[in-house]
């Protein structure tokens, strides 16, 4: 069961901190919100397990958001990011993205790269403006409605 999110005021303090295991239904509820595909609770553990960088944006004690990463050869890339719906439009994904370069750059990442939904314009855009330009395509990568396949852009960014 979530608890509803409540207004952040000027005061409210964000931050980072790791995903833990007390916080994982709160991060499932926010998939289940999120996306008609969410990610599964085997996908967070077994991330959690690889050592996957996985980090909440928290609003006193609300998550707005989280991301979740994993390290490569000179590279990051970026396999989950999410704001909650109820915070989404307020600039909380460009906050995401920067913690996630900052972190990157500091594990010596030269490249940022990810994958997104052919048809989540707003995604893209959001990357775009980050600096991410489109570098490939990646044929029905994604699962879509009545067992169909959606493609994916891949997008770049240098560090």
């Amino acid at each position: 069961m979530s608890v509803p999110d409540l207004p952040l005021t000027d005061t409210t303090e964000a931050r980072f901190e790791p995903l833990s295991l007390a916080r994982l239904d709160a991060v499932l509820d926010i998939e289940q919100q999120a996306y008609p595909h969410p990610w599964t609770r085997g996908n967070f553990t077994d991330a959690l397990a690889s050592g996957y960088q996985v980090q909440l944006l928290m609003g006193g004690d609300q998550i707005l958001g989280y991301f979740v990463a994993m390290l490569g050869v000179d590279e990051a890339h970026l396999l989950n990011l999410t704001v909650a719906p109820a915070f989404q439009r307020q600039g909380w994904a460009l906050v995401l993205l920067d913690a996630l370069a900052l972190w990157a750059r500091g594990q010596g990442a030269q490249w940022l790269w990810l994958e997104v939904r052919v048809g989540n314009q707003r995604a893209r855009q959001i990357y775009e403006a980050n600096g991410f330009q489109r570098v490939g395509e990646r044929k029905r990568y994604y699962p879509a409605a009545g067992g169909e396949r959606e493609d994916a852009v891949v997008m770049s960014r240098a560090l």
